[in-house]
């Protein structure tokens, strides 16, 4: 288009110059729009809707967020098949904030045995949330390894207001110091710790976790992976080694009854206290010879687990597996050994 003559000169008008500062705002604008585009690019906004917003270069915690910590994501024993929990971080909670308070729990108060189908008797809080141990930690001495976002997943419980449960020895509860201060409980020497994952009373989801955390046996070992047995061995802090039926209850016999000539004298409202172990499965036995093992049948034609050729049967008063209410009720009941024979004095040793 060609300049227009000026209209009082007549001569042509000068070509317009823009001024400086407009074209300096015309410049940002869009480089401006060229970063955005190519932020929006790099983000991937059209498949995204998660990213987490960032400061200073980091990423803030949000939605997004990958490193979960045993919850899918990142390290710390997540179940993310990255293999015996080392994904991600430095590992298991040996971070920068090691000195920052961990989010403990609430007290364990009394500890429970409860039993698992998978386990067998794990120790639980009062509430039946179980309690872990993790390998990366030490028991002579004790030390825990986990803190930071670790103890986030894996909250330490805390060492005060505990007592055992009644099939656990006293003498394996402790405490040790935290790197933050805080005392954690131990369990032979094992600092424990519950899951967050675990919702439900009798949960145990965090066992086996990276091949590195596992449910509490009563003993402060790790809980035994595989079945309960129809009829196996529970060592009982006061009563020393006794039969337990494949709920982890005590199996009693009874002295009215007899052995040869078979005879029983728990019937009627005995039955009510006292109930009769099912028939086990010979192929099911832990820790019992299987010639012991045998099936009685009642007078009402039900069948009886019988050990050594006595009869047994659970108390109604035990409530979890290591109690042994029934021991010496009316001075004729009787825990059972492995070897058949009852039990009538405390373990020593």
């Amino acid at each position: 288009m060609s300049p227009q003559p000026h209209p009082h000169t007549g001569h042509p008008r000068p070509a317009a110059h823009p001024r400086p500062d407009t074209q300096r705002r015309h410049t940002a604008l869009a480089v401006t729009a060229a970063a955005v585009m190519a932020l929006t690019t790099a983000c991937g906004s059209g498949d995204r809707t998660d990213a987490a917003p960032v400061a200073n270069g980091k990423a803030q915690a949000g939605s997004g967020s990958s490193t979960d910590y045993g919850s899918g994501g990142g390290g710390y024993g997540a179940d993310s098949g990255a293999g015996k929990g080392q994904a991600g971080g430095d590992g298991y909670g040996s971070t920068g904030d090691s000195n920052r308070p961990a989010a403990q729990g609430e007290p364990a108060r009394t500890l429970a045995l409860r039993q698992s189908p998978q386990l067998g008797p794990v120790v639980t809080d009062s509430k039946g949330k179980a309690l872990y141990r993790f390998d990366k930690d030490t028991a002579k001495p004790p030390n825990s390894a986990c803190s930071g976002a670790c103890a986030t997943t894996w909250p330490p419980v805390p060492a005060d207001d505990v007592t055992a449960a009644s099939g656990m020895a006293a003498s394996a509860l402790g405490s040790v110091t935290r790197a933050d201060g805080t005392q954690q409980l131990t369990i032979d020497g094992w600092p424990a710790y519950r899951y967050a994952k675990d919702t439900a009373p009798g949960d145990t989801k965090g066992h086996g976790v990276g091949g590195t955390w596992n449910a509490f046996a009563p003993d402060g070992k790790k809980a035994t992976a595989g079945p309960a047995a129809d009829v196996s061995v529970f060592d009982q802090p006061k009563l020393g080694k006794l039969l337990v039926d494949k709920e982890g209850r005590t199996v009693y016999r009874f002295d009215k009854d007899s052995a040869w000539p078979m005879r029983f004298g728990c019937n009627g409202a005995c039955l009510d206290t006292w109930k009769p172990v099912g028939p086990a499965d010979k192929s099911k036995l832990e820790g019992i010879p299987e010639k012991l093992i045998s099936t009685v049948t009642r007078p009402d034609g039900t069948q009886q687990l019988a050990v050594d050729c006595w009869p047994v049967y659970t108390f109604s008063g035990d409530k979890q597996p290591g109690d042994v209410n029934g021991q010496g009720k009316m001075g004729t009941w009787f825990a059972v050994s492995p070897e058949g024979k009852k039990i009538t004095s405390p373990a020593t040793g």
